[in-house]
């Protein structure tokens, strides 16, 4: 039996889309947030000088194009960011984080190891062996993992193969561009060995197909992938610059750490040690003695990290988390030299390091001590958000800066770890849905006339907050009310130019956006044809069971005996009180059908490579006893919308 699947994370940005402008034309900043941003404090001069410290090559200028012909990167595009001069739509603290990001390219950071920044939301590590390089996480696609590759081997050796890949964790940014740098071939061959963390194939495929259109939907908001970059726009996600577009490529690791130690990697000495349920479920970090350089994977990075991230995950924990990091700086604080990680520029020296790694360290467990303490006082998620405060001694560390999480949605996911969805105010039980509850909402308000008015005159006052609270209320009461989508768009607007979080902007600028009436043309939402292949049969039958509509299934009972002729697995699915389960290796008695195919051919009907029927047609599949009880169970399966609405009314399925 597979284990329970814990966190879904996104398959982020399978294809391009396809955006309209014309209707969502973005505004300037009004006086409050000038104001506003005017206020806040951001010097970068010795950020800068650490982030720039061993450059070999900046970033290529030319786009970096996909094998479909598509940008799958573009440094151009952040040109806007040459400017000394912050935009006043553009928080200080976030413009200047921006410009960290975009100063990459190819960095010497040791002997004999190099790191290429700024090709993707994440950075590759590239390490000289006896024979070849170690590759440590290879970008998000292939095109900028490939383009990342081939710098290094312009400027400083072009001859030496890949002997081995690290996956430090089980995020798609640090994996799925591996096909850009070696193939499936060589690693079956043996040429090419590929390293990752205890639990990270269940963890990588599982985070990435079940809840996978509904995490692509809400990255776009995340992520930015709604908007142009400008100073009106995406500007950064303040751990990276961004989201690269392609496909997402896996292969599968053929050595699994599962103990902390040393290993020999192409002849160098490469000590592991194991960070699980920390930033990622399955995550490694690790230190290199002959060059006395610690990489810290994603246990720190130049930001504050997400305990929650906003596209939907489950919580992370803070305190194992913290703990991890005490761990790294007491086992290697007093001898690493130079400290790296897998997002941001590097750390120099061993007093700097050690600072660097308390910071860090101290700053998870303060907002985990501090939430806890203040949920034990009586106060609610948003109580505590809006109470919590860094001590002066970590606010004033750039390190402890929320360009990424936040203090404010990181303090409500410890207590969502904790208590859950529920404030223990029983008029928050079971409220009426959300539509319902905005139409009241308005009635009592005297209706959408008298709410725009006091909106307006609110705005007017820079109360931005109130305003976009109050108006979702009425744009889930009408949702074609134009007046009232333009000004929240507006309010939204302000919000996130006043952002310092990169993602906060995002998902502020992304509502305003599509408020206006911005569309696109959404490709996102097909099953990744790696990670669908990585994932256990039985996993393909809790997706099965995902996309069962339970309205059609109740007062039906099938029973569908699956035999796969080339994994040598049977699979008794049954549908009963309109849920689906299943066994592994049980025998077909009292089947309704039995099923014989290969896992491929069923790998291909998902794919929408072949149908079902198709399928039957050619002998792919063949069905004994009653074949209409196959048809009858795929009839049980929705079909999802890729484009579900956020900022307005979800519409109920089979509903208009």
């Amino acid at each position: 039996m597979h284990k329970t699947i814990k966190r879904l994370l996104v398959i982020t940005l399978l294809f391009s889309a396809s955006i309209s402008w014309a209707s969502a034309t973005p505004k300037g900043a009004t006086t409050h947030t000038k104001q506003f941003n005017t206020a806040v404090q951001a010097s970068t001069e010795k950020q800068m000088q650490a982030a720039l410290k061993g450059r070999i090559a900046p970033l290529p200028m030319a786009d970096i194009v996909a094998g479909d012909g598509r940008v799958a990167w573009s440094v151009k595009a952040y040109d806007f960011l040459a400017e000394d001069t912050v935009p006043d739509t553009v928080n200080p603290s976030l413009w200047r984080q921006a410009q960290l990001n975009i100063t990459g390219g190819l960095f010497k950071v040791a002997p004999g190891i190099y790191q290429v920044r700024g090709l993707d939301l994440a950075a590759m590590t590239i390490v000289q062996g006896d024979t070849g390089l170690i590759i440590i996480d290879p970008l998000l696609t292939p095109a900028t993992a490939q383009a990342a590759l081939a710098l290094y081997r312009k400027h400083v050796e072009d001859d030496n193969p890949v002997k081995a890949v690290v996956y430090t964790h089980s995020h798609v940014d640090h994996f799925g561009g591996v096909k850009g740098i070696v193939s499936q071939a060589e690693v079956d061959e043996g040429e090419v060995e590929i390293y990752a963390p205890k639990g990270f194939l269940q963890e990588a495929v599982s985070e990435n197909v079940l809840a996978g259109r509904a995490m692509v939907r809400r990255a776009k908001y995340m992520y930015g992938t709604l908007l142009e970059k400008s100073a009106k726009g995406h500007v950064d996600m303040g751990i990276g610059k961004g989201i690269a577009n392609g496909p997402i490529t896996l292969i599968a690791p053929t050595h699994e750490i599962v103990e902390d130690g040393v290993r020999t990697i192409d002849g160098v000495e490469v000590d592991f040690r194991l960070a699980l349920n920390t930033e990622a479920p399955a995550e490694i970090y690790m230190y290199f003695p002959k060059q006395k350089v610690l990489n810290t994977a994603e246990l720190t990075t130049q930001t504050m990290h997400n305990l929650y991230t906003l596209r939907g995950a489950a919580i992370r924990d803070a305190i194992a988390w913290s703990r991890a990091i005490d761990n790294a700086r007491h086992e290697f604080g007093q001898v690493a030299e130079v400290l790296i990680d897998q997002h941001s520029w590097p750390v120099w020296g061993q007093e700097k390091i050690n600072d660097y790694l308390a910071v860090q360290r101290d700053t998870y467990k303060y907002i985990h001590d501090q939430t806890v303490r203040l949920m034990n006082h009586g106060l609610q998620p948003d109580q505590i958000a809006n109470t919590i405060a860094l001590p002066p001694e970590l606010e004033e560390q750039w390190s402890s800066r929320g360009h990424y999480g936040t203090l404010q949605h990181n303090a409500r996911a410890v207590y969502q770890k904790y208590m859950g969805w529920y404030d223990s105010n029983p008029a928050n039980l079971n409220p009426l849905p959300s539509a319902e509850e905005a139409e009241k909402f308005v009635d009592y308000m005297g209706g959408a006339d008298k709410i725009l008015t006091r909106a307006k005159e609110d705005f007017e006052r820079g109360e931005y907050r109130w305003v976009v609270s109050v108006l979702n209320k009425l744009i889930y009461a009408e949702p074609n009310n134009q007046e009232a989508r333009q000004l929240a768009a507006d309010a939204h607007e302000q919000l996130g130019y006043q952002a310092a979080s990169g993602p906060w902007r995002d998902e502020y600028l992304s509502a305003a956006f599509e408020l206006r009436g911005g569309t696109q043309d959404d490709r996102s939402a097909a099953v990744n044809a790696d990670l669908l292949r990585s994932l256990e049969t039985g996993m393909v039958f809790d997706l099965f069971g995902t996309r069962m509509n339970g309205e059609k299934a109740a007062g039906k009972t099938l029973r569908l005996h699956w035999r796969f002729t080339d994994t040598e697995e049977a699979i008794m699915m049954r549908v009963q009180n309109a849920a689906l389960t299943w066994l592994a290796n049980v025998p077909a008695n009292n089947a309704d059908a039995e099923l014989e195919l290969t896992r491929e051919t069923l790998n291909q009907v998902l794919l929408q490579q072949i149908s079902f029927k198709e399928a039957m047609q050619t002998g792919a599949i063949s069905v004994a006893g009653d074949p209409s009880k196959v048809g009858a169970f795929f009839a049980l399966m929705d079909q999802f919308k890729g484009e579900f609405n956020i900022i307005e009314p979800p519409v109920l399925p089979g509903k208009k």
